[in-house]
C-alpha cells in the first residue's frame, strides 16, 4: 500500500501504533517499574491489565456494584474469578484511584491511601500460565498470589497452615490443623471464638505424620484428589474426586462456596463441572436455612417457631442475630423450645454430660454467652451454642430437645419506642383539649355575667365594673 497522502499516512500510523500498544496491553505477561493505570469510564465489567501467554488468565480490573473495583485474576474462558487483592476498604471506580508498580504492586488514590500492596521492591510483575501472578527481582520471586488465596485453590498449587481459604462473603474458611483440613465459619463477632464445622482427619495409610518434621500441606493433583503431605512424596491423606485418576484435559479448582461448601471441579472446556463436595448433604451444611431455621432432609426448610412461613427465606430478623446477652441493653429475650432438634455438626461441638434438660436449660439461662442448647434425654449431653442460632436439622426423635433464646429485635424496640411516643403525644393533647374546654367554659360563663350584670343582676368582680366604668372610656376613645 502506498499513501498519496501525507496527512491520511499520519493519521494512518498513528491509528495503528495505537491499536497495538492497547492489544500489547491487554496481552502482555510483564509489568515494568513505572507502569501505572486508572480505571476506565468506558468499562463496565473487566478491565485486563496483564495475561498469561497461554491466554487463559488475565489480571485485571473488576468493576463491583457499578462504583467499586477489585484487582482479580480471571479465568477467560469463563470469567471466573479465581484470585482477589484483599483490600480493607473499597476503592472506587474512578480517575482517582490508580493500580502501579514501583517495586510494589499497588492500589492507592490520589489522596495518597493505599488500599493494597505487596510491600515488595521488584523489578516486574509476571503472570504465569498456572495463573500464579508473580513480583521478580533480579533472580528470585519475592512475591506470589498462590502464598495468599482468597476463596479458590488452583492446581499444584500448596496451601500451607499459614493460609487461609475465604469464602466470598467472608463467612467461612478453610484451614489446616496438625493432622486434618478444618471448615469454620464467623457465627459471631462478640464471642472470639469461630465455630468448627467440618473436619477431615488425615488417614495416614500411605504415609505417617512424623513430629518435628514440619507442618502438613494440601494441594489438588490433576489427578482428581485432594492430597495432605508433609515434606514426602506420599500423601498422608487422599481425598478421591468423582473424576479420580480419569484424563481431565481441563483445568481444576477447590472453592470454599458462600454456603460454607468445599467443592472441586473441572473445566471440560465449555463449563465447569462439579467434581467434589465435602459436604454432600444440604441439612449438614452450617446455617442451610439461615438463623433460626429448621431443615428437613429431602423435604425443604420451616423455621423453629412453627409460625414464620419461610417462604421469604428468613425464619428471624437479621436483628436478632447481633449483639450479645452480656449487655444490659440487649438482654432482653424470649425463650423459644422446640422437640425432635439436633445440631448438623454436633461432632464438633463441645458438650456437657448433664442428668436433666432442666439443667440443660438452667446452665445456659444463666450464662450471658450461651444463646441456646440441645439436650439428649437418652445420652444426657447438652451442647451448649455461644453464637446466634443457625440452622437446626429435624430428627424424628423427640427426646433431643432444642432450647433457643431470641433477642428482642431492634425493629420491636423501635415499635415500643413508637408506640410510646404515640401515647404520650395522645394524653398531652387529651389535656391540651381538656385545657381549652376549661377556659372556653370559664369565659362563657363570665361572659353570661357580664351580660345578666346589665339587667340589673349583681356581676361578677372586674368584670362589672369594667362593664359599668370602662367599657364607656374604650368606646370614647374609639370615637376619637
Amino acid at each position: 500500500m502506498t499513501c498519496t497522502n501525507h496527512f491520511f499516512c499520519f493519521l494512518y500510523f498513528v491509528f495503528a501504533a495505537t491499536l497495538l500498544s492497547r492489544i500489547e496491553s491487554k496481552t502482555a505477561d510483564n509489568l515494568l517499574k513505572g507502569f501505572t493505570v486508572t480505571p476506565d469510564a468506558s468499562v463496565t465489567s473487566f478491565q485486563p491489565l496483564l495475561t498469561d501467554s497461554n491466554a487463559n488468565y488475565s489480571l485485571g480490573l473488576l468493576r463491583v456494584n457499578h462504583t467499586q473495583l477489585a484487582l482479580v485474576i480471571l479465568h477467560l474462558p469463563s470469567s471466573q474469578q479465581l484470585w482477589v487483592a484483599t483490600t480493607n476498604r473499597s476503592p472506587r471506580w474512578s480517575t482517582s484511584t490508580q493500580i502501579l508498580f514501583n517495586g510494589s504492586l499497588v492500589i492507592s488514590d490520589k489522596h495518597s491511601r493505599v488500599f493494597w500492596s505487596t510491600k515488595t521492591n521488584g523489578e516486574r510483575v509476571y503472570l504465569a500460565n498456572t495463573s500464579n501472578l508473580q513480583i521478580h527481582g533480579q533472580d528470585s520471586i519475592l512475591w506470589q498470589s498462590f502464598d495468599f488465596p482468597s476463596d479458590t485453590l488452583l492446581e499444584n498449587q500448596n496451601f500451607t497452615s499459614h493460609m487461609t481459604l475465604n469464602s466470598a462473603n467472608g463467612l467461612y474458611y478453610m484451614r489446616l490443623g496438625y493432622n486434618f483440613i478444618g471448615l469454620y465459619a464467623k457465627f459471631s463477632r462478640h464471642s472470639g471464638q469461630d465455630q468448627n464445622y467440618y473436619k477431615h482427619k488425615a488417614m495416614e495409610i500411605k504415609a505417617k505424620i512424623i513430629e518435628g518434621q514440619g507442618s502438613i500441606y494440601a494441594s489438588l493433583s490433576s489427578d482428581g484428589f485432594l492430597g495432605m503431605y508433609q515434606n514426602v512424596t506420599a500423601p498422608i491423606d487422599i481425598q478421591s474426586f468423582s473424576s479420580f485418576q480419569q484424563f481431565n484435559p481441563g483445568n481444576r479448582i477447590l472453592k470454599i462456596e458462600s454456603d460454607g461448601n468445599l467443592k472441586g471441579y473441572y473445566w471440560t472446556g465449555s463449563s465447569w463441572i462439579l467434581d467434589y463436595q465435602a459436604i454432600p448433604e444440604f441439612c449438614e451444611l452450617p446455617s442451610s436455612c439461615g438463623p433460626y431455621g429448621l431443615c428437613h432432609r429431602g423435604k425443604g426448610c420451616s423455621c423453629l417457631n412453627n409460625e414464620t412461613e419461610y417462604s421469604s427465606g428468613k425464619c428471624e430478623s437479621s436483628e436478632n442475630n447481633s449483639g450479645d446477652f452480656c449487655s444490659l441493653r440487649d438482654s432482653k429475650y424470649k425463650v423459644l423450645r422446640k422437640n425432635g432438634v439436633e445440631l448438623p455438626y454436633k461432632e464438633q461441638m463441645v458438650y456437657e454430660q448433664m442428668n436433666t434438660l432442666e439443667q440443660c436449660e438452667r446452665s445456659c439461662k444463666d450464662s450471658c454467652k450461651c444463646w441456646g442448647a440441645v439436650y439428649s434425654n437418652t445420652s444426657g449431653f447438652c451442647y451448649m451454642i455461644e453464637y446466634p442460632i443457625q440452622t437446626l436439622v429435624s430428627v424424628g426423635d423427640d427426646s433431643k430437645v432444642g432450647y433457643f433464646k431470641v433477642r428482642d429485635s431492634a425493629g420491636s424496640n423501635k415499635v415500643a419506642i413508637g408506640l410510646g411516643i404515640g401515647a404520650v403525644l395522645f394524653c398531652g393533647a387529651v389535656l391540651v383539649f381538656g385545657w381549652a374546654v376549661v377556659i372556653w367554659r370559664r369565659k362563657r360563663r363570665v361572659s353570661r355575667a357580664y351580660v345578666e350584670g346589665e339587667s340589673g343582676v349583681v356581676g361578677v368582680g372586674p368584670y362589672k365594673d369594667l362593664a359599668s366604668e370602662s367599657f364607656s372610656s374604650i368606646e370614647l376613645s374609639e370615637r376619637r
